[in-house]
């Protein structure tokens, strides 16, 4: 399988983990002139911008560590542009994401928060 495969089978199996877990999937592959996010859900009242990153193995530190500190802000952008542009009344959210390494998943909320 080549990795575009590779990659839609995985981000299919991080949606069905969000579904499972009480999120609402708003939107898959969100893409604006700044970028694009992977999943746009919903939990908790919080719109969750979820960035999806899999690893076959602990390849460079694992997938944790695909995610960088410029990929953070530009996905911070995309999340202000997404608000602005979607008003439902609810300005709380979150940058959150997905780690798959194998076929084990992990939820990291808040991931911006924390840098």
């Amino acid at each position: 399988m080549n990795t575009r495969v590779i990659g839609a089978l995985k981000e299919d199996m991080a949606i069905s983990y969000l579904e499972e877990n009480g999120f609402e999937i708003i939107e898959r592959n969100f893409k604006c002139k700044i970028g694009e996010i992977d999943v746009i859900a919903k939990k908790d009242d919080v719109i969750r911008f979820i960035e999806i990153k899999y690893r076959k193995g602990n390849v460079a530190g694992g997938a944790h560590y695909a995610i960088s500190k410029s990929k953070l802000i530009k996905i911070s952008k995309i999340a202000s542009f997404y608000i602005m542009t979607h008003p439902n009344g609810n300005s709380s959210y979150s940058i959150d994401a997905i780690i798959i390494e194998n076929d084990c998943i992990e939820y990291l909320e808040n991931i911006f928060g924390g840098m």
